[in-house]
């Protein structure tokens, strides 16, 4: 896996768990997941902005955002008990297909 994927891997998964705690934050009210919220989109955003000196930021942008939608809306129905009803999960499958075809076919993202 080249560096520019390892840091975006990492940059999706700290704003995974720092959107996923924000719930938990309840308007910052809550330490613990207002620490999480700002430590995660802090470890997010470094992660991403080192992911941009290779990957171009329209990929960068598109796999960070598609991946992390699927991935929030995954904690969302399984830690909040929030439904996902067929739409949603067509609509996800669709952004999920999107950064598979930019992926496989693409010869945008900057790394051969």
């Amino acid at each position: 896996m080249p560096k520019a994927y390892l840091y975006l891997l990492i940059a999706i998964v700290g704003e995974v768990i720092a959107t996923s705690a924000l719930k938990a934050a309840d308007g910052f009210s809550q330490t613990i997941p207002s620490i999480l919220v700002v430590v995660g989109y802090g470890v997010a955003f470094y992660y991403l902005s080192l992911t941009l000196k290779t990957i171009p930021l329209g990929i960068t942008y598109a796999v960070w955002s598609g991946v992390g939608i699927f991935a929030v809306s995954i904690v969302g129905w399984v830690y909040y008990r929030q439904p996902l009803d067929i739409a949603a999960i067509a609509g996800m499958a669709m952004i999920l297909g999107g950064v598979l075809v930019i992926h496989l076919f693409s010869n945008s993202t900057g790394i051969h």
